[in-house]
């Protein structure tokens, strides 16, 4: 059994309020995603590619068809259900200072998450937290900084650490390097393909970079006007 499978998957929006245009942003797509491996999906700005990302993860209701995880239909969860399934299930985002409170120290931000799902055991937390900064190759002295002190590539970092400690099956890749340097873009495309390995986890790596995609995954769908329309 696939981790994930998408059958059909659509996500129409109304083009105004007096118009009878549909936006068909994301129009029947299928795919299925084994454990461990990357689908890489790749198009020009305005296809879908994200709004699919955001479908799959129920970020944004669909208009149709359905998404299988380990098995489990997602529209038939509701409350503590969806949200004990959904932490399984991560992005990461373009700009990840948009995700950060800039009031919280950076080793607060990595900390959340585990508080809010109750995954560690009473005073366990700030082991847990120096393990996560470390998968991520980040320094402990930059646990005690606040997110505005920091490069571009070590937030991204600090976004990953924070999904890692949700312990994923799946993640959404979306344009997570796009706003950086090449040399700092490496560093955490090597990052992911580690962490992939180490712990399994599938990706959904999106891109509008052919050769960065291909590098990443496993198998690349092209996507174009909402659907897949080949397979590289």
């Amino acid at each position: 059994m696939p981790l994930l499978k998408v059958e059909n998957l659509k996500k129409h929006y109304s083009a105004g309020l007096f118009s009878r245009k549909v936006i068909r942003a994301v129009d029947g797509v299928s795919f299925e995603l084994e454990r461990g491996k990357t689908l890489g999906l790749v198009g020009k700005s305005g296809c879908g590619k994200s709004t699919l990302g955001r479908t799959i993860l129920r970020l944004l209701e669909p208009t149709a068809g359905k998404v299988f995880f380990e098995g489990r239909d997602l529209s038939e969860l509701k409350g503590r259900e969806l949200k004990k399934l959904g932490r399984k299930m991560q992005i990461i985002f373009q700009h990840p200072e948009a995700s950060l409170n800039p009031k919280m120290r950076i080793y607060d931000c990595v900390a959340e998450p585990l508080r809010i799902h109750s995954l560690c055991k009473q005073g366990a937390e700030k082991t847990w937290v120096y393990k996560l900064i470390e998968a991520v190759s980040l320094n402990e002295e930059l646990l005690f900084r606040y997110p505005q002190e920091l490069s571009g590539g070590q937030l991204q970092r600090v976004m990953i650490a924070r999904i890692l400690g949700l312990r994923p099956k799946f993640i959404v890749a979306d344009e997570p390097t796009s706003m950086l340097d090449p040399l700092v873009q490496a560093q955490i495309l090597s990052l992911l393909k580690n962490l992939q390995q180490e712990y399994g986890i599938s990706f959904l790596f999106i891109s509008h970079d052919p050769a960065l995609v291909e590098w990443m995954s496993d198998e690349v769908a092209v996507m174009e006007m909402g659907k897949f329309v080949k397979y590289l």
